[in-house]
């Protein structure tokens, strides 16, 4: 019993991350006008929808509640985004800057999340799956970035 809680409490966290991404990419939508970051910005923000409906799906399965909130520190990292980006002025580089760093914090959490050894084949698979999908989507944001930066030079 004393795993079941602990797995749930990785999953909750997972979803959160999610949730944090979700709600991160919304505001980066917003910070700009580019629609190729728009376009870029919606697919990772369905990405995080499904990552976010299949834990909780395993979390149901483990008879816990439905995880839709956010964490803490996802919060914090809008409300520095907000701040960020206003200085700015909404430019490209500092927009895919910051989502780097979110993507950073995502990859972060699911790395300790796969350290656990107790986690069941099952749920290490799901983790290990969306891991890979959010590191390519951490890659493209991360070469976006670096054009950008050899784009100013």
């Amino acid at each position: 019993m004393e795993h079941a809680t602990k797995i749930a409490a990785i999953i909750e966290d997972l979803v959160k991350i999610n949730n944090d991404r979700i709600e991160g990419y919304e505001k980066a939508a917003t910070q700009t006008a580019e629609g190729d970051l728009k376009q870029l910005f919606e697919t990772m923000i369905a990405d995080s929808r499904q990552n976010a409906t299949e834990l909780n799906t395993y979390l149901r399965d483990l008879g816990e509640e439905r995880e839709s909130d956010s964490t803490f520190a996802g919060k914090l990292y809008r409300t520095w985004m907000d701040v960020k980006v206003t200085f700015g002025g909404g430019d490209r580089r500092a927009i895919l800057a910051t989502c780097e760093y979110g993507e950073d914090a995502a990859q972060k959490s699911y790395n300790t999340a796969l350290e656990q050894d107790f986690l069941p084949a099952d749920i290490r698979l799901i983790i290990s799956n969306q891991r890979a999908q959010l590191r390519r989507s951490h890659d493209q944001i991360r070469h976006l970035r670096d054009l950008e930066t050899v784009n100013k030079s």
